[in-house]
């Protein structure tokens, strides 16, 4: 017997028999999960930011949110995630008191994180709608808000979708990271088998693969939104 076949041998009796497999299915699940309500959370913020920075800043409003705006991106873009992860959990909530979840607080920063990065997504996606659209809203008696939620962002959406399958794909594979904060996740899960079995080499490879399989799936998903957006827009 070779001594590949040892190491999967001795992988697979911490797998199955000593239910690994439990703790590889909770790290999934908490690696979706995360990376899933991430992406919402940082789509809302994000849409928010982008629409504050196209709105004309002809007022002090909008003037001290688009500043207050840049900041965000700019605090949020230039600092790891997981420096922003061990800030959070172990800096900012203690000091105001706050206590949540390893899995919240993964879950928190990875949307305010995400937020930064789909506002620049979706503003230049904002910013290739034609404007024509914004002036037929407006000269339909809607106002810049509607017009702006129920006519421009949608299309913008279909224009950035593939840039947002991109993010979503970064999500998952940053989530990696959780175990600084002590959530459990796919990294969590094999490093258990790997130290139980004192192998790492099949551990990590099975590892890869899952995350490899995660993302085509998510490509294959975009392809597929992609496809019936398209046949959508010929129909109309």
């Amino acid at each position: 017997m070779g001594n590949f076949d040892k190491k999967l041998i001795r992988f697979w009796e911490i797998f199955y028999y000593y239910n690994g497999y439990k703790k590889v299915l909770l790290g999934l699940r908490n690696t979706v999960y995360i990376a899933v309500f991430g992406l919402l959370l940082g789509i809302i913020i994000g849409t928010i930011i982008a629409i504050i920075k196209v709105v004309p800043k002809y007022k002090t409003l909008p003037k001290i949110l688009g500043v207050l705006c840049d900041i965000y991106v700019g605090l949020f873009r230039g600092t790891p995630v997981v420096v922003q992860l061990l800030v959070a959990y172990y800096v900012i909530l203690p000091l105001l008191g706050i206590n949540m979840s390893a899995l919240s607080v993964c879950v928190l920063v990875f949307g305010l994180n995400s937020g930064a990065y789909v506002s620049e997504i979706m503003r230049s996606g904002i910013m290739s709608v034609d404007p024509g659209q914004m002036e037929a809203g407006r000269a339909l008696g809607l106002s810049f808000r509607v017009t702006m939620l129920k006519i421009v962002v949608p299309q913008a959406v279909k224009n950035i979708l593939p840039t947002l399958g991109n993010e979503f794909i970064a999500l998952i594979k940053e989530t990696s990271v959780v175990s600084f904060v002590g959530a459990a996740d796919l990294y969590v899960a094999f490093n258990y088998i790997g130290t139980n079995s004192y192998e790492f080499m099949v551990p990590y490879l099975v590892m890869a693969i899952i995350y490899i399989i995660l993302v085509l799936i998510i490509a294959i998903l975009i392809k597929a939104m992609e496809r019936r957006l398209r046949k959508s827009d010929r129909r109309n």
